[in-house]
Order: structure tokens, then C-alpha cells, then sequence
């Protein structure tokens, strides 16, 4: 299962900054980055966005802590994109609206390649379990499994197919996406894939972004994108493991512990709960862990 991803920060392939992102020399402590050549980027500026992608390929370092992807456009724009100089410093690819009718389009690109990709579910085929259970079974394919980092939930794209845009009062769970990302996380992690949470969109609501996030976590989201560098922090600061968490999945996981034990007046029961103390420990690694809870909600 792949590991907690936090913060994705989109940054859209035309910006005046992305050499200086893409090497670290700006903000330094994003961990995942995503240049955008699709929705981020008009029609009319494609071809540019395209060229200063090119040159920024062919010139960042090639080891960066950031873990770096292009969310492409079409299959024609990854074509384009696994041709440039210096590809093979990018983590792999985003797929917008990716459904088991196009995927393969994708996917015979990268195949002979090291890239791993994230597909994001934003159409309306979302809508339709039977159709997310037969895109897993494409996912499922031997050598398809093992390159997929993670799926993406594009919330902003699902919430324009219903006619409506995220409000702000609430967070996207009391929504009609809230029943649709509860449907898409029990179609996809019991076999392996997970998942990350859609954009929070509204800049300046930072306790319903903290009140949301809290939120992915109890579905077992992954990661978050950020669409402004001010919401990595507060995203982030939710994958830190609480100080009693963390203690429990060490005790779950000690080989001398009981197969039932209670710990902070809750139970532990070591052949259910191994998954999620194995997840704590690895979080607390990327992360890190607070040191009491009152840090944390």
C-alpha cells in the first residue's frame, strides 16, 4: 500500500517560478508537486506552458526531496511530454479523467518507462459502481497494479457534473460527493489502491480546510491536493500521528503483546488493527509524530 503523500501542491506549467519550484529553491518543503498542463492552463497558453516545461525538465536536478508529476492534458500532450530531455527526472504522470475506456491510451506510453502514475476519477462514470469496479479490474492487471501510486478524486469536476460547486459552510462530505468517496473507498482500498482527497478550493475558511481534512483522514485518504502553498501546513499538520496513536500501534505491533489488550480505554486487537499501526508507524516516519494531543484534533 502505497504511503501517506500529504500535500500535493498543483503549480500550473506556465509559471514564471517553476524552475525555482521544481529544484527546491522555492518552497522547499513541499513533498509532492504537480505541474499542471490541463485544467491549470488556458487553451490559448497550452503551447507555451508545453515549451516552459520543456526547458525546465532538461535543467532541474535530478534529485530533488519533492516528488515531481505532470498532470498532462491528453494522451497526445504525455506523448509529447515523455519525449522531452530530461523525463526521467519526474515521478510519473497524473491522468485526468481517466476511466477504463482510456486508460490503456495512457498507460502503453509509460509502459516501457519507470514512471508511476495517479488517475483521477472525475467523471461520470464515478457515479456508477459498476464502472469503478471494472476500471479496478483494468487497474488489477498484472504489470498495471504495480505503477499506480494512487487515485485522485477530482471533487471540483464531480461537483460540476451534479450542476453545483462546493459551498462554504460545509466540507465536501455533507455534499452528494460525501456517499460517492465512501462508495470509492470501499471499491478501491480493500484491494490495495488508495486514494487521495479532493481540492479545497476557498483560501480564507483555514477551520473548515483543518475540519476537512480531519475528514479524509477518517476515510483513509493519503494525501491532499493544495491548490496555494498556505495550505500545505495545515494539511500536513493532520499526517503528523497523535503521541497515542502512535503508542498504540507500537504496542499492536510488539510480538509479546496479546492478541486483545485495552490501551487509552480503547480496545486493541492485534489481527485487526496490525494494517493501521504499520500505516502510524510508517506516517510517523515521513511525518513525524506530536508530542502530546492536544497538538492535534
Amino acid at each position: 500500500m502505497a504511503k501517506s503523500m500529504g500535500a500535493s501542491l498543483y503549480i500550473p506549467a506556465n509559471h514564471k517560478h517553476l524552475m525555482e519550484v521544481a529544484d527546491g529553491d522555492r518552497l522547499g518543503h513541499t513533498r509532492s508537486l504537480i505541474f499542471c498542463t490541463e485544467d491549470a492552463v488556458a487553451d490559448s497558453d497550452l503551447s507555451w506552458a508545453l515549451f516552459n516545461l520543456s526547458v525546465v525538465l532538461a535543467n532541474m536536478k535530478a534529485n530533488s526531496h519533492s516528488e515531481r508529476f505532470v498532470r498532462v492534458r491528453n494522451p497526445e500532450v504525455l506523448a509529447r511530454v515523455l519525449a522531452m530531455p530530461g523525463v526521467e527526472k519526474l515521478t510519473g504522470f497524473v491522468i485526468p479523467k481517466c476511466t477504463r475506456h482510456n486508460f490503456d491510451a495512457y498507460f502503453k506510453q509509460v509502459r516501457g518507462t519507470e514512471h508511476m502514475l495517479m488517475p483521477t476519477l472525475e467523471t461520470a462514470d464515478v457515479f456508477n459502481d459498476e464502472e469503478m469496479r471494472l476500471f479496478r479490474e483494468v487497474l488489477e492487471a498484472p504489470g498495471v497494479r504495480s505503477r499506480i501510486l494512487a487515485l485522485r478524486i477530482g471533487g471540483n469536476d464531480l461537483l460540476a457534473l451534479l450542476g453545483l460547486r462546493r459551498p462554504r459552510t460545509m466540507t465536501i462530505y455533507r455534499t452528494p460527493l460525501g456517499p460517492v468517496i465512501a462508495r470509492l473507498v470501499t471499491t478501491f482500498r480493500p484491494y490495495g489502491f488508495v486514494l487521495t482527497a479532493p481540492v479545497f478550493e476557498h483560501l480564507d475558511l483555514p477551520e473548515l480546510l483543518d475540519q476537512e481534512v480531519a475528514e479524509d483522514m477518517a476515510y483513509g485518504m493519503v494525501g491532499k491536493t493544495a491548490i496555494h502553498p498556505s495550505q500545505i501546513a495545515p494539511i500536513e499538520q493532520h499526517y503528523r500521528v497523535k503521541a497515542r496513536d502512535l503508542e498504540a500501534a507500537r504496542a499492536i505491533l510488539d510480538e509479546d503483546s496479546p492478541a486483545v489488550f485495552k490501551m487509552h480505554e480503547s480496545m486493541c486487537e492485534v489481527a485487526t488493527h496490525r494494517a493501521w499501526a504499520q500505516r502510524m508507524l510508517e506516517q510517523s516516519k515521513v511525518f513525524g509524530a506530536h508530542s502530546n494531543d492536544t497538538a492535534a484534533p
